[in-house]
């Protein structure tokens, strides 16, 4: 089985690009899986089983729904061999830009929309710089000369990647993302053993075990301090 880890910005059409790209691997005879991870709750599920794909449903809770996607996945990944499955894709939740659900030689695929700002392809972390396939949406909304420029911008934080635009809604550009999708030469029947692309946000501290109290005297275990600079020196 092929296991293909989705992760992107909140909104960006994560799922909108799953559900075409799926639709042009089932025309090819693939019988296709879907593993939602979301943290405190997702009706994406009833769109994937609506379309007839199996789906699991992950909810993290109070867990970062990344670090409990890596709790998890094994066991997803079991579930869809016991399924037949040929390719199993996990969707991230997709909450902040600094988390990465990649896993080293698992194919990796990052969703973002031209909406969100020239800027953004560099305030994202590993979750854009580490993908091997980058996905551009809503680009119907913007210019073409706005498009270039984005792509552009993508293509500097991440230059090894294979850029793509997908509409979500008219699915222009999944039959493309889905040649990509499929390779017998790095199927598993494990993720047993095998790493990360890169470490997970490092956070045990008090706030992390409950605490809801504000102040230093209650901050406790790994925590980091912002460096205020001196206006007034510096004048």
């Amino acid at each position: 089985m092929n296991l293909i880890t989705v992760s992107g910005p909140p909104s960006s059409g994560k799922t909108a690009v799953i559900l075409k790209t799926a639709e042009s691997l089932r025309r090819k005879g693939f019988k296709i899986g879907v593993a939602k991870f979301d943290c405190l709750s997702t009706e994406d599920d009833q769109l994937y089983a609506k379309a007839g794909i199996p789906v699991q449903k992950g909810l993290s809770g109070s867990l970062c729904p990344d670090h409990y996607f890596v709790s998890n996945i094994e066991e997803v990944t079991q579930w869809g061999i016991r399924e037949g499955l040929d390719i199993l894709i996990s969707e991230s939740a997709g909450l902040c830009n600094r988390c990465s659900p990649y896993i080293k030689e698992i194919r990796a695929i990052c969703v973002i929309d031209n909406l969100s700002g020239i800027n953004t392809p560099k305030k994202i972390g590993p979750m854009l710089k580490s993908a091997d396939i980058v996905v551009i949406t809503k680009g119907d909304i913007v210019s073409q000369a706005e498009r270039e420029v984005f792509a552009s911008r993508v293509g500097m934080v991440n230059p090894r990647a294979t850029i793509i635009h997908v509409n979500g809604l008219t699915g222009q550009g999944a039959f493309e993302l889905s040649t990509l999708m499929h390779d017998s030469d790095n199927e598993i029947d494990s993720v047993k053993g095998k790493e990360l692309r890169f470490p997970m946000p490092s956070a045990l501290c008090s706030y992390c075990l409950g605490e809801t109290r504000i102040g230093e005297q209650f901050q406790m275990g790994n925590v980091r301090k912002i460096k205020l600079e001196n206006q007034h020196e510096q004048n």
